[in-house]
C-alpha cells in the first residue's frame, strides 16, 4: 500500500512548483530587466570613463603640440583653436595667460573669462583673479586690486596666503609700511604658508625696517625621546 503522507507531500510539492512557475512567468521579466540594467549600467560607466580619458589625452596632446610651435603668435593661435569645455577651458585660458609679455591685453582677457565663469570651481576663478591682479599691476585701480585680493584672502581659499602677501605689497604702495609688516608677520606665523613664502615675507619685513617674528619649529628628536621614555 502506498504511504498517504508521501502522496500528500508529493501533491503539495507539485502545487508549490506550479505556483512558482506561474509567479516566474508573470514577474520573471522584472528580474531580467534588473539584470540587463545592472549589466548595461556597468558597461555605460566603463564607456564613459574611457571616453573621458580619451578626451583628456586628446586635450593634453593638442596643448603640447600647440606649445611646441615656433612663434608666440603661432602658439596662441593653436591654443585658441583647441576644443575645450568646463575645467579644460579654464586650464586653457590660464595657459594662454601664462606669458603677459607676449600680449598683455589678451592675457587679461583670458583671465577675465575664467573669473566670470560661475560654473567653474572657485579654485580656478580665484587663481585667475590673483593672476589678473599680478598681471594688471598699477594699470588697475588700487581699490579694485584690494577688493579682488580680499575676496581671495578669505578663510578656506587655497590661495589665501598668497593673496595676503599681495595685500601687504598694496599697503606698501599706499605708504602704510606698518600695515604691511603686520600682514607679512601673520604670514610668517601661518602654518598654511609655504616655507618659501615665509622666507620671502621675512625678507620684506626686514627691508621695511621691521623684525620678523620667531617661528617655533617642533623638535622631532626630543618628542621621539620623550615618547620612547
Amino acid at each position: 500500500m502506498s504511504n498517504p503522507e508521501s502522496f500528500i507531500d508529493e501533491v503539495t510539492e507539485e502545487v508549490r512548483r506550479d505556483r512558482l512557475f506561474r509567479v516566474f512567468r508573470k514577474y520573471g521579466w522584472i528580474g531580467i530587466v534588473l539584470v540587463v540594467g545592472i549589466v548595461g549600467g556597468a558597461a555605460y560607466n566603463e564607456w564613459s570613463k574611457a571616453r573621458q580619458e580619451a578626451r583628456a589625452e586628446a586635450f593634453g596632446d593638442a596643448v603640447v603640440d600647440a606649445l611646441d610651435l615656433g612663434t608666440p603668435d603661432e602658439r596662441r593661435a593653436a591654443l585658441e583653436a583647441v576644443p575645450a569645455k568646463g575645467n579644460q577651458a579654464a586650464l586653457l585660458q590660464l595657459i594662454l595667460a601664462s606669458d603677459p609679455d607676449e600680449d598683455k591685453a589678451k592675457t587679461v582677457a583670458a583671465l577675465d573669462k575664467v573669473v566670470a565663469d560661475a560654473t567653474l570651481p572657485a579654485s580656478y576663478r580665484d587663481l585667475a583673479a590673483l593672476r589678473r591682479v599680478l598681471v594688471g599691476g598699477a594699470d588697475l585701480p588700487l581699490a579694485d586690486r584690494r577688493a579682488a585680493l580680499e575676496a581671495i584672502a578669505a578663510a578656506g581659499s587655497p590661495y589665501r596666503t598668497l593673496a595676503q602677501e599681495q595685500l601687504a605689497y598694496l599697503s606698501v604702495e599706499e605708504g602704510k609700511p606698518e600695515d604691511a609688516i603686520q600682514l607679512l608677520s601673520d604670514i610668517v606665523q601661518d602654518q598654511e604658508a609655504s616655507g618659501a613664502l615665509k622666507a620671502r615675507a621675512a625678507q620684506v619685513i626686514t627691508a621695511l625696517g621691521g623684525v620678523p617674528p620667531e617661528t617655533t619649529v617642533p623638535d622631532v628628536a626630543a618628542e621621539t625621546a620623550t615618547t620612547n621614555g
